[in-house]
């Protein structure tokens, strides 16, 4: 009964996103964009509009036959020169047309091109380029989205970009995470201003609103992280992620190990709790500081030590794993994590998993 109220009462407040055009999600949905220096996209719009210019001086210029010059002679029988299919297509391109007053001698007609036409584009830029430049910048915004949404598979939803956030953002591409991959959920537009330069895709919303799980794709998700600054958040945000990908695997964090429980019966897989974790660091702090810098370098995937997953290999079968080269930890068995010194571990099967610990030099 509580959690049925609990969903009619986040669905009174869905704002129905999913079923929105893909143009309505680019103040919601970024995708991130590979940097390109503003010179570059200058003579890539030059070579651009040169291209148009030369390809419509090659069409008059083969169908020059059909084109005659107002100023010659009516007889005349003379097809037009290569210049004055220049001009005829520069004038044409540039919307200047024809007026009381025009450019009959080569001379003329050559200035005009080399001069009149430049200054004429520049006058088109100034008044109506930046909102050319918007248009465009939002219409193919909204093409990635709609790309972005068909195709995204087997991601990771990232709720909240704050310390936890970033820190757990930062682990992933440390092991090799590509962060076209990663998807941050944040209402803060400061933190998602981070996220977007990290290159990270980003949702602006409330991900306890199922529609904006959606929006990010958690149907389809492989991954959840739950990194709220509220115990209370993270379980709502929790049960709506499980509600909507029931075999996604959530790892959620949660501030007093006193809510841990709450978090197991809404759907998660896994939780941190941050302030047993750091108050034990702590701790540990005052008589063996070594120990804390050791832990912090297992943990730090780019650099020194990391703990790492690997299958059991065919020839490793059979054996135990304290006899193996690597240092192993623990063994990942039917979902179940047993301690090395476990007995029913003193045999290693195929299908087991080892978590051991990897040297950064073996990546």
């Amino acid at each position: 009964m509580a959690k049925g109220r609990l969903r009619r009462r986040l669905a009174a407040v869905n704002q129905d996103l999913t079923s929105r055009h893909d143009a309505d999600l680019v103040d919601v949905l970024s995708i991130p964009e590979r940097f390109v220096s503003p010179w570059r996209r200058i003579f890539t719009r030059v070579l651009l509009a040169l291209g148009a210019l030369f390809a419509a001086v090659l069409i008059v210029y083969v169908d020059r036959h059909g084109y005659r010059d107002i100023e010659s002679a009516p007889d005349a029988n003379d097809p037009l020169s290569f210049l004055d299919c220049l001009y005829y297509a520069t004038v044409s391109l540039s919307t200047t047309g024809y007026g009381d007053i025009t450019p009959v001698t080569p001379s003329a007609r050559l200035i005009n091109v080399l001069v009149i036409t430049p200054l004429r584009v520049a006058f088109l830029i100034v008044l109506i380029g930046t909102t050319v430049e918007t248009l465009t910048n939002q219409s193919r915004q909204a093409l990635k989205i709609q790309r972005w949404r068909r195709s995204v598979r087997n991601h990771t939803v990232v709720v909240g970009y704050g310390t936890k956030g970033r820190t757990a953002v930062a682990a992933m591409i440390g092991d090799d995470v590509a962060p076209a991959d990663i998807v941050v959920v944040e209402q803060d537009p400061v933190a998602l201003e981070k996220a977007k330069n990290a290159g990270l895709v980003t949702v602006r919303g409330n991900a306890q609103d199922s529609e904006v799980l959606r929006l990010a794709s958690v149907q389809h998700a492989k991954s959840i992280i739950v990194a709220a600054n509220r115990d209370d958040t993270a379980v709502l945000v929790t049960l709506t992620a499980r509600e909507l990908n029931p075999t996604a695997t959530i790892i959620a964090a949660v501030r007093e190990a006193e809510n841990q429980h709450l978090l197991k019966q809404s759907g998660a897989n896994s939780t941190v709790v941050t302030s047993e974790t750091a108050g034990r660091l702590l701790g540990l702090a005052t008589q063996t500081p070594s120990v804390v810098e050791m832990i912090e370098d297992l943990l730090t995937p780019d650099a020194g030590f990391a703990i790492a997953e690997r299958q059991v290999e065919p020839k490793e079968a059979g054996g135990s794993p304290r006899h193996l080269t690597d240092i192993v930890l623990g063994v990942v068995r039917g979902g179940d994590l047993l301690r090395v010194d476990d007995e029913r571990v003193d045999a290693l099967e195929l299908s087991d998993r080892l978590l051991y610990v990897r040297s950064n030099e073996e990546r």
